[in-house]
């Protein structure tokens, strides 16, 4: 099996989404239960870097409300067109901020595919939204549309 480091991701969000501990797990717990998933050392380690980067705080101003976002060479190469206006859809719609938009775009980045979908995409916003205090609302906008547009393809 060809995992992805979006698959190891998806498969520890699912896992401890609705976990009801006050902690949150550790590096070798996550690493651990991973490891028994079945999932290679390599992508358990690009995973956990990511999901480093994901609590890194970022340096510098904040994009203003206002701004416009011009995607440079490597975003529009990488991100297909539907995902980069998928994001900016939810940015419309008020489910992102754009400095959560940017830390979506990073995150999205920092994954090893060389095109990026909007499924894909949606998958990483509803992980940035859930790991950001105060985001309930939101988190539950994408979540209802994330599934609801994975149900309606169900035959």
């Amino acid at each position: 099996m060809k995992e992805s480091v979006l698959d190891v991701l998806m498969y520890l969000f699912e896992s401890f989404v609705d976990n009801d501990e006050e902690s949150e797990p550790n590096r070798s717990e996550l690493q651990s239960e991973l490891e028994r998933a079945g999932f290679h050392d390599r992508e358990i380690a690009r995973a956990l870097d990511w999901l480093d980067g994901l609590h890194a705080t970022t340096a510098g101003n904040p994009p203003q409300d206002t701004a416009f976002r011009v995607f440079d060479a490597d975003e529009q190469e990488r991100l297909s067109a539907a995902a980069r206006g998928y994001l900016l859809h939810l940015e419309q719609i008020g489910i992102l901020q754009p400095a959560q938009r940017e830390l979506v775009i990073d995150r999205l980045l920092a994954l090893d595919h060389d095109e990026i979908d909007v499924d894909q995409t949606k998958w990483v916003v509803m992980m940035v939204l859930f790991s950001q205090p105060g985001q309930q609302a939101a988190y539950a906008q994408i979540e209802d549309l994330v599934f609801a547009d994975e149900s309606a393809w169900v035959h």
